[in-house]
């Protein structure tokens, strides 16, 4: 349940800054959330089941969500070079 709220409250947080952020980056940030909650349940399921324990499963999560993370850093990078990113400031 913990990590659904994790999960949630980090969705939120990335709507609220998105709008700041250029097409490049969302779409990779978007990819990569959605591999990211794919990983996360496969890791449910098999903590589910017995086949890893809680620590192996949240090191898939980890991996995944850094590997999120990156993607979005490579978009971000992407619209910066490109001149699509909206400063808020």
């Amino acid at each position: 349940m913990k990590k659904i709220i994790a999960i949630s409250s980090a969705l939120a947080l990335g709507l609220t800054v998105a709008a700041c952020d250029g097409p490049q980056e969302n779409a990779m940030e978007d990819s990569g959330e959605q591999a990211a909650e794919v990983v996360n349940e496969e890791a449910e399921a098999m903590e589910d089941a017995g086949a890893i324990t809680d620590a192996e499963a949240d090191a898939m999560t980890d991996a995944a969500e850094d590997k999120a993370d990156a993607m979005e850093e490579t978009g971000e990078a992407a619209d910066q070079a490109a001149g699509t990113t909206t400063d808020p400031t």
